[in-house]
């Protein structure tokens, strides 16, 4: 269901979230060394896109077979190559430690599984390596520039907190600014996010 979901939607349009990085995606990682990332529920491949050419190593995953031919067509024609899976966020497998940088930008998932993916990138995070995570918070959902529908895969603070603990988690920002977006047809206008930057212990 959801892979159909997502292919009819990468098909049907020139590009759903645009072809320019995540802002807040883009911010962080320029602060950051360069190492490994994960990209889950990467899409088109916009933000595979920009890491690579600044020297990540980057793996990314999404539900779509769709999105991920757009995504490679997108790094060839920028001449960068990355490793670009067709799966689901509790199928994905990586090695413990594997990871400098993960980065979550609008990975909405139910709760039941967002806690145990969650979970998982800690596994997959080295120590002081990084998680990025932009998404919709619920006051997102009296707006119409994008995001479910369903208030249970909207993220608070506090679900943030209990997924990235203080023990295992610097946490370095943890805000719910409204912002403007401008990301293709899909995150167009006014809008009011969660954005977390933590440091793995």
């Amino acid at each position: 269901m959801q892979a159909t979901f997502w292919n009819e939607r990468y098909q049907n349009n020139e590009t759903v979230y645009g072809l320019l990085p995540n802002v807040f995606f883009k911010h962080c990682i320029d602060k950051i060394n360069t190492g490994k990332l994960l990209l889950p529920a990467e899409g088109e491949g916009r933000n595979a896109v920009y890491a690579a050419k600044n020297g990540w190593d980057v793996t990314a995953f999404d539900y779509s077979e769709v999105a991920k031919e757009k995504a490679l067509k997108l790094a060839l024609s920028h001449q960068v190559t990355f490793v670009y899976q067709t799966t689901n966020f509790l199928s994905f497998q990586a090695e413990p430690a594997s990871m400098d940088a993960a980065a979550l930008i609008y990975a909405h998932m139910p709760p039941e599984i967002r806690s145990e993916f969650h979970h998982k990138v800690a596994y997959w995070v080295k120590k002081g390596g990084y998680v990025i995570l932009e998404a919709f918070n619920p006051l997102q959902l009296e707006l119409q520039s994008g995001g479910p529908k369903d208030v249970s895969m909207l993220y608070t603070q506090e679900m943030l907190k209990n997924d990235f603990p203080e023990h295992e988690w610097k946490i370095e920002l943890l805000e719910t600014p409204e912002t403007e977006l401008s990301e293709g047809p899909f995150h167009e206008g006014k809008a009011q996010v969660i954005r977390l930057l933590a440091c793995r212990r």
